[in-house]
């Protein structure tokens, strides 16, 4: 290996380097360090100063709802590349199967759990 071979990654290092400092430094000198202009300390929504009350609190239930989403949602990551390769794998007599439907019959597992709990109920 040469020292050539490494070029590209030591341009993209410097790069990022350089972005990097320079984004900090606009944030210091444009950002709310900075000093004081009128937009900077002018109200936010609309222009206008911001009457009544704070936005309600959401529930618990919705948090649970929203992590149980991401839950499932990473589960369907994992399959996707495993059903690009099934054939591959089935080609070298590999056993794929028994691995990912343990994995499924986990989260199957899991979410028959939470239903029992009553984590998907929208009841007040």
């Amino acid at each position: 290996m040469e020292l050539t071979d490494y070029l590209p990654v030591l341009i993209q290092v410097a790069f990022a380097l350089v972005l990097g400092a320079t984004v900090l430094i606009f944030s210091q000198i444009l950002g709310q360090r900075g000093p004081r202009n009128r937009f900077k300390d002018s109200a936010y929504e609309c222009g206008l100063p911001p009457e009544g009350e704070r936005a309600p609190r959401f529930s618990v239930k919705f948090y649970v709802v929203a992590m149980l989403f991401i839950l499932f949602d990473i589960e369907i990551v994992f399959l996707i590349p495993w059903v690009l390769v099934y054939r591959d794998f089935l080609a070298q007599n590999l056993p794929i199967l028994t691995p990912v439907l343990f994995f499924i019959l986990l989260l199957v597992a899991g979410l028959v759990y939470e239903m029992k709990k009553g984590a998907l109920k929208w009841e007040k």
